[in-house]
C-alpha cells in the first residue's frame, strides 16, 4: 500500500507528513515528506482544549472546546495534505490509505486500579471525505481500554526501520519530542521494549513560551548561557516516575515548572535541558541489554546543548538519525503511515514490552470517505 501518514506533536508546531509504501510488515519505499506550520487559530483552539482537558474530571461531559479543536485539527491536516500532495506531484487517488494520529490533548497513564485516559482530537470523517480516502485513526484507545499505557506506539515501526536499514546490532531509537521515548530493538521482535524516558522538549518549550513568548530555546542558546542548578535538578530527578520500570508513559504536563520558578531564564533552561538528558540516561541505564548505538530522532535532536548533555550522560555512542540515512524529522509521520497499514491488515501495533498490554493487540479504526 501507498500510505500518507500524519503527526502533530504536543509542541503545537506543525503537521508532519510522510508517504510510505509498505505492507504493514516491511518497508518497500519511502515517498516524499513535508511539514505545514500550525496556524495561530488552530494552535489556540488546541491549547484551549488542552487546558480544559487538564481539569476534566472523570465521568463528566467532554469539554465543549474538544469539538472546536477536533474540527480545526482536521481542517488544518486537510489543507496541509492538499498543499503537500500538490507540491509533490501526487494525486490523492494514487494513495490507498491515510494514517491520522490526531492531536493529543490528554494522556493519563494507568495507576494502580485507575485506568488510563488518552484523547487525540481530529475529525477523521471530515479528513476522509476531504481527501476521498479511507483514514485510520484512534490508534491508542483500544490499548488503554485493555489496560495498556497507550504509548509509545512507534516502536514497531522503529524495528521495521532498523531491519530495513540492515542494522544487525542491538540499538536504541530515541525520539525527542515534548516527551522523550526510547525503543530497544534487538534481533528478536518479540523482545521489543519501549517506554517514555521523561520530559524532553516540552518543559523547556513551555518555560520559554511563558517567559518570553518565543516558541522554544533555539539552538539551545539560553541553556548554553546558563548554569545547571544541581539542587533543583536533583529535586526533579527524585520524581517517583524514575523509580518505575517500563513500560511506562507520560503526559507532557506531568512535571510542573514550579521547581525552576526562582531561577533565571538561562539557569532554568540549562537545568531543564540537563534534566531531559539525565532522564534519557536513566532510561538507557535501565535497558536489559546495552545498545551499540543510541539513535536520536525528533525535534530535540536540533538542540546541540541537549544532544551534548545526552552524549555525556547516556554512556553509549549517540548518533543522529541522518547518520543511518533516516529522515529524523519525519519518523513519527512515517510511523503512523506504517501503523495505518498494520491496522488495515489486522496486525498488532502494541505489545507487552511497549505499552504493558497483556498480549500483542491490534488498534486503530478505519473510516471510509
Amino acid at each position: 500500500m501507498k500510505v500518507l501518514g500524519f503527526m502533530s506533536g504536543t509542541s503545537l508546531d506543525a503537521v508532519d507528513m510522510a508517504v510510505l509504501e509498505t505492507d504493514g510488515r516491511e518497508i518497500t519505499a519511502f515517498g516524499p515528506v513535508g511539514e505545514s506550520k500550525l496556524s495561530e487559530p488552530t494552535r489556540g483552539a488546541i491549547q484551549r482544549a488542552t487546558d480544559d482537558a487538564r481539569s476534566w474530571a472523570r465521568g463528566t461531559r467532554r469539554p465543549s472546546s474538544f469539538a472546536a479543536a477536533s474540527w480545526a485539527v482536521a481542517q488544518e491536516h486537510l489543507a496541509a495534505a492538499r498543499e503537500f500532495l500538490h507540491a509533490a506531484g501526487i494525486k490523492a487517488s494514487s494513495l490507498d490509505l491515510v494514517g491520522f494520529h490526531g492531536q493529543t490533548v490528554l494522556h493519563e497513564r494507568p495507576v494502580g486500579d485507575t485506568p488510563g485516559r488518552t484523547v487525540q482530537l481530529g475529525d477523521a470523517s471530515l479528513l476522509a471525505k476531504g481527501l476521498g480516502l479511507p483514514v485510520a485513526h484512534d490508534f491508542r484507545s483500544a490499548d488503554v481500554a485493555a489496560g495498556g499505557q497507550g504509548a509509545p506506539l512507534a516502536p514497531i515501526y522503529h524495528a521495521a526501520l532498523v531491519r530495513h536499514s540492515g542494522i544487525d546490532r542491538t540499538v536504541a531509537v530515541l525520539n525527542l519530542g515534548g516527551v522523550g521515548n526510547v525503543t530497544l530493538v534487538t534481533s528478536d521482535e518479540a523482545d521489543l521494549l519501549a517506554f517514555d524516558t521523561g520530559p524532553a522538549n516540552g518543559m523547556i518549550d513551555q518555560l520559554v513560551q511563558d517567559r518570553t513568548g518565543q516558541r522554544y530555546d533555539r539552538d539551545g542558546i539560553l541553556a548554553r548561557s546558563g548554569k545547571v542548578d544541581e539542587e533543583v535538578l536533583a529535586l526533579l530527578l527524585s520524581h517517583p516516575y524514575f523509580l518505575t520500570a517500563g513500560p511506562k508513559s507520560l503526559d507532557r504536563y506531568e512535571f510542573s515548572l514550579n521547581s525552576v520558578r526562582n531561577l533565571s531564564l538561562e539557569e532554568a533552561c540549562a537545568t531543564l535541558t540537563a534534566f531531559a538528558a539525565q532522564a534519557v540516561a536513566y532510561g538507557v541505564e535501565s535497558l536489559p541489554v546495552k545498545p551499540h548505538w543510541l539513535i536520536a530522532c525528533g525535534g530535540g535532536r536540533h538542540n546541540p546543548v541537549l544532544m551534548r548533555e545526552i552524549g555525556a550522560r547516556a554512556g553509549v555512542p549517540l548518533a543522529m538519525a541522518e547518520e543511518m540515512n533516516w529522515r529524523g524529522d519525519s519518523i513519527e509521520a512515517e510511523a503512523f503511515a506504517y501503523l495505518a497499514a498494520r491496522c488495515h491488515e489486522g496486525l498488532p501495533i502494541s505489545f507487552p514490552g511497549t505499552t504493558g498490554v497483556a498480549s500483542a493487540m491490534t488498534g486503530g479504526v478505519i473510516v471510509e470517505p
